[in-house]
């Protein structure tokens, strides 16, 4: 929904409020203007703090704001991630190999070699620190 869709949604309910609680206004705390201006206002406040318009944003199409390139266009060796890998120890190059080039996640790791899955935690913080600390 489009952010015009959404002040027009408020701009209807705020006609509807206004309507239905006239009589709750009154002269002596200030003007109708203001009376209208602040039930519109918290109208519109409530909209966009309302969970529907959050969850409504988080669904947006992203496809005006990103553009997605195939994964399969992305090889790892002419960038150099090969080489920097290879500065790893066996245990750790073999991890980073598995979680981030063929997507396997560390539970799936833990269970395929019968490792401990805070051992592989271990290994792959480890594994991150050492390549943090080459840049």
């Amino acid at each position: 929904m489009k952010s015009e869709a959404i002040a027009e949604e408020v701009l209807q309910d705020s006609f509807v409020k206004i309507w239905e609680k006239i009589d709750m206004y009154d002269e002596s705390k200030g003007r109708l203007y203001t009376w209208i201006l602040n039930l519109t206002r918290n109208l519109a406040l409530d909209k966009l703090r309302s969970k529907d318009f959050k969850k409504q944003n988080k669904t947006d199409d992203i496809s005006s704001f990103v553009s997605i390139k195939d994964s399969t266009d992305i090889n790892p060796e002419f960038i150099g991630v090969k080489e920097v890998l290879n500065l790893l120890s066996p245990e750790q190059k073999q991890l980073i190999d598995l979680m981030y080039f063929k997507g396997y996640s560390q539970s799936e790791i833990a269970e395929e070699f019968g490792i401990p899955l805070g051992t592989i935690k271990t290994r792959v913080r480890a594994a991150m620190t050492k390549l943090r600390g080459l840049f």
